[in-house]
Parts: structure tokens; C-alpha cells; sequence
């Protein structure tokens, strides 16, 4: 029986990596990064595979090396930044490869406040949040996306779900005040063709200033009402202009009014209970033109 290796990849998952970018002088502000990256490689891996031939495998545990010591060479503000370095340093390291993709989670940390004003070294963890790259480099070709994911937000009214087919399993009621609840998750693709001079950061918290914006002020007819006006506003924001296409997922955190009758009670939309599964799962990409 003829067998053939149709494709293979291999790298380092959930590298731990925090640095503390420190002054001259003690007293001096610090800038803390926080993130977890996966390493993955493409290339001419075959013999590794059908012979046990290792000597095109860069091991896993260089790929670790390597992220710590670039991060001590190459001191970053913006994750697509570091990810961009990290892949021209991987696809230089061994012929064999022929593309790099590096993702990037970056766990978000806020100053403590002392004083009325931000510690210059105290900090606390903000959230679930996290921001998000994914860099993939070939020879001839680099892309860059950039997204958020586990953004947990809330609005407790001009949100409704009516209209919707009936059937015999149907017993949803129609709702036009609802709450509505979802944890976040985007991701965007840049359009310039030069990635090197894109404002990673200044583009970012734009993007998501302006999700934010539009899901709390937006008249919501459903999750999927939200999601594309959501989307709609990113593509024809001031940051839109260098974004080509965003994908949005929002799973429907339920709040279930709580049936208050058998004690003699009214709810008043005012006492819920959380369900957190099952849950709906709404998706969709927005593309310009």
C-alpha cells in the first residue's frame, strides 16, 4: 500500500513570555508585557517523518529559546510588532522552512491607582480581555491580523429578539427588552501591503473603541443585528481605512427572567438567572467592497 505525507506542521504552543521594561532610575514608570504565543513551522519536514531524519527540524525548545532571547534584544509596545521580528528570526534560522506563523495573545494589565494617580510599577490584571495577532511570513509575503477575544460586555436595554419562526419545539417567547450579554471575539485584516508601517496600537484601541461604541449605543433587533452594525461601523471608521475585513463572534450569554408567580410575585425585567450553556453562537465577516 502506497501511503504519501500530504502535509505536515509542527512548533511550540503556549509560550509564556512577560517582560518589565524598566528606566535608568528606580522611580522611573514600567512597561509591562504579558503574553503567550504558538510557534508554528511549514516547510520540507518530510524526511523527519517517513525516515526519522531530524536534521532539518529546528527543535521546539530553540523556537522557545529564541522568543526569550529576542524579547531581551527587541523591547516591543505592540504585539504584531514582536511577531513580525520573531518570524524574520525563525525563517532565517534553517532552510528547510519555508513559513512561520506565530500567534499572539496578550493577557492586559492596568496600573494601580495610589494617590489619584497610576503606580509607575503596581498593576492588576484587567479582565478576561485579551488582545490578539496573528503574523505569517514566507519568503516573499508577510501578513498581519490583529483582533480581541473573551471581551465580556452587557446592555441591559434597547435590545430585543421578535419576529422569528414558530414550530411544534418553539416555546422562546418573544421579547422586546431583553438583556443582552456576549464575550467578544475579533479579529481584522490590515490592507496596507507595507505591514512595517502600520500604528499597530493607535489602529487597535480604535477598533475596539468603536465596537464598544456601537454595541452599547446600537437599537438591537438580535445578536446578528448588533454584530454586522458592529462590523459596519469598524469598516467606515477612521480606522476602517486601513482595514479590509473583520469577523466578529458573539456567543449569546442567556439571562433568563426568573418566573417570580409561585410566590406571589412580579418580575419586573428586573431578576435573571445566568445560563451559561447551552448558548447561541452568532458569526459573520464584513469585508470593504
Amino acid at each position: 500500500m502506497a501511503v504519501t505525507l500530504t502535509g505536515n506542521s509542527y512548533g511550540k504552543s503556549e509560550v509564556r513570555l512577560v517582560t518589565v521594561r524598566r528606566g535608568a532610575d528606580p522611580a522611573d514608570r514600567h512597561a509591562l508585557k504579558d503574553v503567550t504565543l504558538n510557534v508554528r513551522l511549514e516547510g520540507d519536514f518530510a524526511a523527519a517523518y517517513t525516515q526519522g531524519d531530524n536534521r532539518g527540524v529546528l527543535a521546539t525548545d530553540t523556537m522557545k529559546n529564541t522568543v526569550y532571547a529576542l524579547a531581551a534584544e527587541h523591547p516591543f509596545d505592540d504585539i504584531e510588532d514582536f511577531g513580525l521580528a520573531l518570524t524574520d528570526q525563525l525563517l532565517q534560522a534553517d532552510p528547510h522552512i519555508a513559513s512561520v506563523r506565530i500567534e499572539l495573545a496578550e493577557h492586559l494589565w492596568e496600573r494601580i491607582e495610589t494617590a489619584g494617580a497610576p503606580h509607575p510599577h503596581a498593576f492588576r490584571r484587567a479582565g478576561t480581555e485579551r488582545r490578539t495577532a496573528v503574523v505569517t511570513r514566507c519568503p516573499d509575503t508577510v501578513r498581519v491580523t490583529a483582533g480581541l477575544e473573551d471581551l465580556v460586555v452587557m446592555k441591559t436595554a434597547k435590545s430585543a429578539f421578535e419576529g422569528f419562526p414558530r414550530d411544534l419545539y418553539t416555546t422562546l417567547k418573544e421579547t422586546a427588552d431583553r438583556l443582552l450579554a456576549t464575550a467578544l471575539r475579533a479579529t481584522w485584516r490590515y490592507s496596507r501591503p507595507d505591514v512595517s508601517n502600520i500604528p499597530f496600537g493607535p489602529l487597535w484601541s480604535e477598533v475596539r473603541r468603536v465596537l464598544l461604541a456601537t454595541f452599547a449605543d446600537h437599537d438591537s433587533r438580535s445578536v446578528q443585528h448588533t454584530l454586522y452594525a458592529m462590523g459596519e461601523a469598524v469598516l467606515e471608521s477612521i480606522a476602517g481605512r486601513d482595514v479590509e475585513e473583520i469577523r466578529l463572534a458573539m456567543p449569546n450569554r442567556h439571562h433568563i427572567p426568573v418566573d417570580l408567580t409561585p410566590f406571589g410575585m412580579e418580575n419586573r425585567n428586573e431578576v435573571f438567572v445566568a445560563t451559561p450553556e447551552p448558548y447561541g453562537l452568532i458569526e459573520a465577516t464584513l469585508r470593504r467592497g
